[in-house]
């Protein structure tokens, strides 16, 4: 009995490639271009399964042609690059990757909060390009951490170990706002109170995380209005997607000391970055790094390959998107 044809969008590590070929027939993107609309569609004609990624515009325009394909296994958590209801309407399942990228994301949203109050990206480009000078009493002084209050947007599994970090790890205390109510016992532990409203949480933090998801209603959530109900002290930091900041306004609010800094690690129109960010120093700014370990990239392609084995041997894939 032939295998079913998986086509995976963009390259994967080679152990996991190799397992993904003994439990199906593979066809791979030999040099990990991103796939263009005509490409998608293609591939959802020939392919049983189609292994996608978030660089995957599978807009309802790609999706309505049809095809072959059955599943999309989604190697990330995030399906905001997939019109659910258009793979509905074709019967597509769709699936992800949860639970396996929380921790390092939780880290990486750390990591970006530490380079943004202490300035450690305008450091290491001033030592690189050869014009420190040494040290000095009043050279890139900068906020500390410990003890500041961190706003969590999206309290969900990855704000939950962010947050966590920083009350344990930089006695932080966390504010959050979620859209549900967040169980008391993760509150009690982390000595934190969730408020009522984005506007609510905004002028009282010194540190604001993103952990929310993509869709319509997050769009543009932190936008001009927004940002200029922060301190000028204060630090926004985006692990979640870049729809869900105004690019442009942040660019004007960094450039006119609205707010003190930012690190991003997600943008409006990966790969772009909007021009403004990248001429401002008070800006980090990753090249989407969030799960980018080898751990985590290895538990995501595991993942994956489970959906699709549950979902050619007629069982519910686990990870099932509805």
């Amino acid at each position: 009995m032939a295998k079913p044809l998986a086509i995976v969008t963009r390259r994967w590590p080679a152990a996991l490639e190799a397992r993904l070929a003994d439990a199906f027939e593979v066809r791979l993107n030999a040099d990990d271009h991103p796939f263009s609309a005509e490409e998608l569609r293609a591939a959802l004609n020939e392919a049983d399964a189609l292994c996608a990624t978030v660089t995957d515009d599978l807009s309802a325009q790609v999706l309505s042609a049809g095809g072959r394909t059955r599943v999309i296994a989604n190697f990330g958590v995030g399906v905001n690059h997939i019109d659910m209801d258009a793979a509905r309407a074709q019967g597509i399942a769709v699936t992800n990757t949860p639970d396996v990228l929380t921790e390092c994301t939780a880290d990486l949203a750390m990591a970006l909060l530490l380079m943004s109050a202490r300035r450690a990206g305008e450091g290491e480009r001033e030592l690189r390009a050869g014009k420190w000078s040494g040290w000095r009493p009043t050279h890139l002084t900068s906020t500390r951490v410990w003890g500041k209050t961190l706003g969590i947007v999206g309290m969900g599994r990855i704000g939950i170990a962010t947050a966590r970090r920083a009350h344990h790890g930089f006695g932080m205390r966390v504010l959050c706002f979620n859209r549900s109510r967040v169980p008391k016992a993760v509150l009690g532990d982390l000595a934190a109170e969730q408020v009522d409203s984005l506007d609510e949480l905004l002028p009282r933090v010194d540190f604001l995380s993103l952990h929310c998801p993509a869709n319509p209603e997050s769009h543009h959530l932190i936008d001009a209005a927004s940002l200029a109900r922060m301190r000028p002290s204060a630090h926004l930091i985006n692990t979640a997607r870049g729809s869900v900041v105004d690019e442009a306004a942040l660019a004007e609010a960094l450039g006119l000391g609205v707010i003190a800094g930012a690190g991003l690690d997600v943008y409006e129109a990966e790969p772009k970055v909007h021009p403004g960010l990248l001429a401002l120093d008070n800006v980090v700014l990753l090249p989407h790094l969030g799960s980018g370990t080898d751990a985590t990239r290895e538990a995501m392609g595991l993942r994956v390959l489970d959906n699709l084995k549950a979902f050619f041997a007629g069982q519910p894939p686990p990870d099932l998107c509805t």
